[in-house]
């Protein structure tokens, strides 16, 4: 059973930090780390596979080689579909949204943008903005952003090490400064910036908003409360954080437990605490911050050690 480790590209966002680098063995040139997309196949930063037999070849040209067969035998789309990633806010992320797949394809030629978090560590007093706290109005929306107002029309979320979040496109979100979030989300990377505080960037210069197709797309009303069944999982050692049309999102502690994977679907892992090994005919090590991709196939794999980690898969 092939089992690739993966090698993830990373960002320097103004708003990052020195907990992926310091916490999670994180490498970059740039003094920050703002986000590892630790699963990518996105053009705009793919992760590469750090083992053998498929040592430095990057995980895009992975794909094309082998084709959908690894993803899943009944998956069709022309992109893979969902993209992970580490984020350390140690300031906070601008009031954004996400278009969903019809808007971004046309516009964007991207796919839209559904997600979930997961918070790995937060500090005290940390909070998310997760949507309209009531319906409000386009208008009453543009009026906000233009005085500086938008926060007091958004849900504010205090936060806390363990909590998880479906974030719908559509949805208008931020997450607040002192952070770690491990995302799994649609292979996009559409954003369109609602409100940034009016910081400066490295050159002094404002980022750019995006009002108008930040409009176009919002969900105005109050977000739904989702319940995720532990129903038809993987395996009942683990928990599931999320499940929607694009991923299926679980939480497992290493207790030496055997899984198995099918022809349905891939299997992503990554290792939030803890060392250890997999085992599945071949034997390779892990660390916390360590991410894999296991093709999908009929098999069964073991993981020895200790800590906690993601499991993502298609739904």
């Amino acid at each position: 059973m092939d089992i690739l480790k993966l090698k993830a590209p990373v960002k320097d966002y103004l708003w990052g930090g020195q907990k992926l680098r310091k916490d999670f063995n994180k490498e970059s040139k740039s003094e920050i780390i703002a986000e590892s997309w630790e699963l990518s196949a996105h053009p705009d930063g793919a992760s590469i596979i750090d083992n053998e037999p498929y040592q430095s070849l990057s995980f895009i040209d992975y794909l094309e080689k082998k084709g959908n067969q690894v993803i899943g035998k009944n998956y069709h789309g022309e992109r893979f579909p969902i993209l992970n990633k580490f984020i350390d806010a140690k300031g906070s992320l601008s009031i954004q949204v996400h278009p969903e797949d019809d808007y971004a394809q046309t516009h964007e030629n991207d796919n839209g943008k559904t997600e979930m978090w997961y918070i790995v560590d937060a500090d005290p007093d940390s909070y998310i903005y997760y949507g309209v706290k009531e319906s409000v109005s386009k208008e009453e929306v543009s009026k906000a952003i233009e005085e500086g107002s938008i926060e007091s029309l958004l849900n504010k979320v205090a936060v806390k090490k363990g909590d998880s979040f479906f974030i719908e496109a559509g949805t208008i979100h931020a997450i607040g400064a002192g952070i770690v979030i491990y995302e799994v989300q649609q292979n996009s990377n559409v954003t369109y910036r609602v409100y940034d505080f009016k910081r400066k960037d490295k050159d002094g210069k404002e980022r750019d908003l995006h009002v108008r197709q930040a409009l176009e797309v919002s969900n105005l009303e109050p977000n739904k409360v989702y319940e995720f069944s532990n129903e038809n999982q993987i395996d009942p050692s683990l928990v599931r954080l999320c499940k929607s049309e694009y991923f299926d999102v679980f939480k497992g502690e290493v207790t030496n437990q055997s899984l198995k994977i099918t022809e349905e679907s891939f299997q992503a892992l990554t290792f939030l605490e803890g060392s250890g090994r997999i085992l599945a005919g071949q034997e390779i090590n892990y660390k916390k911050g360590d991410s894999f991709f296991i093709p999908a196939q009929d098999g069964s794999y073991t993981i020895e050690g200790t800590g906690e980690f993601i499991l993502s898969s298609l739904a």
